[in-house]
């Protein structure tokens, strides 16, 4: 899960200092693991099925976070967080080609549809750990083929693929697996880009501040977000355990040293990210430690290779006894860690459905403890403004329409709807 050492929301400080927080990357509200549903963080309250809230567009007079505006303000300055599941843990969102369900994945090791059917269990094999177990869910852009990325008993992470028809999972087979040296930080994002390609999020092995170096290490995948073909003969056999190929243009592919599927490096959990639908711009949430939570953006012209900085900074701020590197990418967006409850940044998706038309254009994003959504103009990002609070916020989702989703470690799925 994102949430790591380091982030120490002032909004559960009661809680803490009477020694529900313990460190070594896990966090404890009354000593349980905050990634178990049972518990909910001091600062959030119960979710509700629809909550209505305005933009900065509307008129400020007579709303409020989950207030309705009144009747006289404009109708096009409010979302709503319409209900349309209620599942155990959910994580992770995904939709196939030509099938109109939902796919959620929840952390304890199933991939369910919003109806209620399981796709695949894991629940016997996944680990359980606050940012363990069944963390991200993909599927080919043909539909042919479901990926799941979800971490073992012994913490190793896995990107698994099956043969999907639509009605049954089978011919499992592993496609990569990373030893894990920590059990946090272990990222968990899948997804298909532009160019068919598929994109994993890989944390940098967990503990605090990178020890090991790993987020500016080219000889490992931590702290990475790789790039393969799952479904292409290998090559460089002596180097692949897994059938996967790594496409000829990956920026490190004929470096001596280095991983030839990294696509993107110095990063240190990228719990969440997304693709533009309408640009191919990447847009990539990076988990902060004690100060900075922050957005990386890479644009759909890029040639890979992008240094995000960690572990030599956090946000644009050096990090520890710091260091420097050339050509370091910088953050599109950054807030401090800990200010009004912010933990953990929730990476989102370029809204572009057409639902809501003063949202079109606008990156929306969020954090897990503080519980706010906010949207961006993409070209603009630093120009957040709130739209909205949902309570747990663990990742967003997106429709076969460009529509959007938000999913709440309570249980709720939103959809998210003009008001």
């Amino acid at each position: 899960m994102p949430w790591g050492e380091g982030a120490r929301p002032h909004a559960v400080g009661a809680a803490l200092e009477a020694g529900g927080w313990q460190d070594e990357g896990v966090r404890l509200v009354g000593a349980v693991p905050v990634g178990l549903l049972a518990v909910a963080l001091v600062a959030c309250s119960a979710g509700v099925p629809e909550r209505e809230v305005r933009s900065p567009a509307a008129s400020e007079a007579g709303t409020s976070a989950g207030t309705p505006a009144e009747p006289s303000a404009a109708a096009e300055g409010r979302v709503r967080f319409t209900r349309i599941a209620e599942l155990d843990r959910p994580v992770a969102f995904a939709v196939r080609k030509g099938d109109d369900r939902l796919y959620v994945a929840e952390q304890g090791g199933k991939l369910r549809t919003t109806d209620g059917a399981t796709i695949v269990d894991l629940s016997g094999e996944v680990s359980d750990g606050n940012e363990q177990g069944l963390l991200g869910v993909a599927f080919h852009p043909t539909g042919r083929w479901l990926y799941l990325d979800w971490t073992d008993a012994d913490g190793t992470t896995h990107v698994t693929e099956w043969a999907y028809d639509g009605n049954e999972a089978t011919a499992r087979r592993d496609v990569l697996t990373q030893k894990q040296p920590y059990a946090n930080h272990n990222g968990g994002q899948l997804a298909f880009g532009p160019d068919g390609h598929l994109y994993i999020a890989l944390g940098d092995g967990g503990s605090g501040g990178d020890p090991e170096g790993n987020g500016q290490d080219l000889s490992t995948l931590l702290g990475k977000i790789l790039r393969i073909d799952p479904r292409g003969t290998p090559y460089r056999r002596k180097l692949l355990s897994s059938a996967y190929k790594i496409p000829e243009d990956n920026p490190f592919a004929d470096r001596a040293g280095a991983r030839p599927e990294i696509w993107a490096y110095g990063l240190r959990n990228p719990w969440r990210f997304g693709f533009d639908r309408e640009s191919g711009d990447l847009w990539i949430g990076d988990v902060g430690q004690n100060a900075w939570e922050e957005v990386d953006h890479q644009p759909a012209g890029s040639k890979g290779g992008e240094n995000y900085g960690w572990n030599l900074r956090e946000g644009e701020h050096p990090f520890g006894a710091g260091g420097k590197a050339r050509d370091l990418v910088d953050p599109v967006i950054a807030y401090p860690l800990g200010e009004g409850g912010n933990c953990s940044v929730i990476a989102g998706y370029v809204y572009r459905g057409t639902k809501i038309d003063w949202l079109r254009g606008r990156f929306l994003y969020g954090d897990f403890c503080a519980g706010w959504v906010k949207a961006a103009p993409a070209a603009e990002p630093a120009r957040g403004d709130e739209i909205g609070r949902v309570d747990q916020l663990s990742s967003f989702g997106q429709g076969h329409d460009g529509e959007l989703y938000a999913l709440s470690l309570q249980g709720p799925v939103y959809r998210i709807d003009p008001a």
